[in-house]
């Protein structure tokens, strides 16, 4: 773990799992803990493609930044952002245009310290605290209204992050507010777990997010046709809602058996 990343986490709670520490445990980070590993292996050990689907979900953010980038996007909100890793947004948006505009969103007190930590010398980078269930605060959030401009279309990323949030706190309702107050010739970019190949795997892994997050009821598991729907009132761009694997690979040959990555992703264009 780096000295900045330490001093960022050390006054967090190290004796219970955390989810952007797990994240980055399966990115083959080190800014993690022994909790953190002992969770994600107990998921691996269910689901060992677990690691791939979060590789393969960093690609796809890659990918899509890129491509929004070269289509004219200099705005960016990424919500729930996790922490830092290789090809972060900014890093991928600003190498197309080092105009480009990020702010990073997120709830978890070490993805904030820790983001606001190594990207403070960036002034067309912001990190606030906030999620996507309390939209309307995020979106007039002084450090956002800063940095973004919504007279001008915008770029919201939501990657690996919906599926943590159960059904009784309606994520689609959520998201659609996000739509409705950005201007046209914006941009939805959504990546989802879904385990539309994988049922099996449904009861077990959620079985330990409850206990990491002390929600014994909640119930957040969707398939492709769920996800869909958070597109609603979007223009989904080519190829449409795919397995990651499937969106504009830069290798033909990495689109094969994308389903074994069950992580699907789609970009879409408000009119």
């Amino acid at each position: 773990m780096t000295g900045a990343a330490r001093r960022a986490l050390g006054d967090f709670n190290t004796t219970r799992p955390n989810i952007a520490r797990m994240n980055d445990y399966f990115l083959g980070g080190k800014d993690n803990f022994a909790v953190d590993r002992e969770a994600a292996e107990q998921l691996l050990a269910i689901a060992p493609e677990i690691q791939d689907i979060a590789t393969e979900n960093r690609r796809f953010l890659g990918r899509a930044v890129r491509y929004l980038a070269e289509h004219g996007i200099r705005q960016f909100i990424d919500i729930g952002s996790g922490l830092p890793s290789r090809r972060n947004t900014h890093e991928v948006a600003q190498k197309v245009a080092p105009d480009a505009r990020v702010v990073y969103v997120d709830k978890d007190p070490v993805v904030i310290s820790h983001g606001r930590a190594i990207l403070a010398n960036n002034e067309r980078t912001v990190v606030v605290e906030g999620d996507i269930l309390h939209p309307e605060d995020l979106v007039t959030h002084p450090q956002v209204r800063r940095i973004v401009d919504l007279d001008e279309p915008v770029a919201v990323l939501i990657f690996g992050a919906l599926h943590f949030i159960p059904h009784s706190e309606d994520p689609f309702k959520c998201v659609a507010w996000m739509r409705d107050a950005m201007p046209p010739g914006s941009y939805l970019a959504i990546s989802h777990v879904v385990f539309d190949t994988r049922p099996d795997a449904v009861d077990p892994i959620e079985d330990i997010y409850r206990g990491i997050f002390e929600r014994p009821d909640a119930k957040a598991a969707r398939n492709i046709e769920d996800v869909r729907r958070f597109f609603d009132g979007w223009d989904l761009i080519e190829p449409g809602l795919v397995y990651v694997r499937q969106w504009h690979p830069d290798n033909p040959l990495s689109a094969r058996s994308a389903e074994k990555v069950w992580v699907v992703g789609g970009v879409a264009r408000k009119a």
